[in-house]
């Protein structure tokens, strides 16, 4: 399996003497279009679907929204976007997610496409429940 590449920056980004993104809003600075558009849409989503007491951060260089732990992670890449759920929410909607490419833990689709919004929410939420349910054990 091919190793996903990242998204090329744009100038004035990262190289090697600036500093890597500190901040979400840096990371999606640096990300060219379509896919900046793309990973606002997808954000959004996220947003919506997430208990107020959430939070973003950066993690694994990354966009990241942390809830009782790290609860989703989104990308852009040079050819695709992904959102990292885990593998046991991605199993639970594998049918709903059949036309897009899927791997253990990582839902990947086109960078001027965004996964819909509502399907977006389903997960988010399905993920929240699943951390949610492991505090209550």
């Amino acid at each position: 399996m091919k190793k996903a590449q990242p998204v090329k920056r744009v100038s004035g980004a990262k190289t090697k003497r600036s500093a890597a993104p500190k901040t979400v809003d840096e990371y999606l600075a640096l990300v060219p279009e379509p896919a900046h558009g793309t990973l606002m849409k997808i954000r959004a989503s996220i947003r919506s679907a997430v208990p107020a007491e959430a939070t973003e951060a950066l993690s694994y260089g990354i966009p990241a929204f942390k809830y009782q732990g790290m609860l989703v992670w989104y990308a852009a890449f040079a050819k695709h976007c992904s959102l990292f759920p885990t593998a046991a929410v991605i199993e639970k909607f594998r049918n709903e997610l059949k036309r897009y490419s899927i791997s253990k833990g990582t839902i990947q689709f086109p960078i001027d496409r965004p996964l819909p919004p509502a399907l977006v929410k389903k997960i988010v939420k399905a993920r929240v429940a699943q951390v949610e349910s492991k505090k209550a054990l």
